[in-house]
């Protein structure tokens, strides 16, 4: 299983927001027994962040994957430097390719630059 680390880290961070809104939630309902209290905290939560981590899930914006290698020969310039590739991106998936091709940084924005140029959002 691969993990978008950008989702990940998003969803962690929501994760953490999440405390403060259930406590406050939980303060201001104080008066109610606790077990009510709790369900409907949970219920209010669910209602905010179910939109919250539908975004985080879904969203294109977040969809491009990297992958990342120390050393590898630029199949454009051939130098030997820490490679770069595009895994996946709305309407571009090199997921499945047999032989990846890494560039090195500068090899890389200029692709990532063409791959613009064509419409590929990354």
């Amino acid at each position: 299983m691969q993990v978008n680390l950008k989702r990940y880290g998003l969803y962690l961070f929501r994760w953490q927001l999440s405390t403060p809104i259930l406590a406050a939630a939980l303060y201001l309902l104080s008066t109610i027994d606790k077990v009510t209290a709790t369900i409907v905290a949970n219920l209010i939560g669910g209602l905010i962040f179910f939109w919250v981590d539908m975004f985080i899930f879904t969203s294109e914006k977040l969809s491009v994957e990297w992958e990342v290698k120390d050393t590898v020969v630029c199949v454009d310039c051939g130098r030997e430097a820490r490679g770069y590739r595009i895994v996946r991106a709305r309407a571009y998936d090199r997921r499945r390719d047999s032989h990846p091709e890494y560039r090195c940084e500068q090899c890389s924005i200029r692709k990532t630059r063409e791959l613009r140029q064509r419409g590929v959002p990354v």
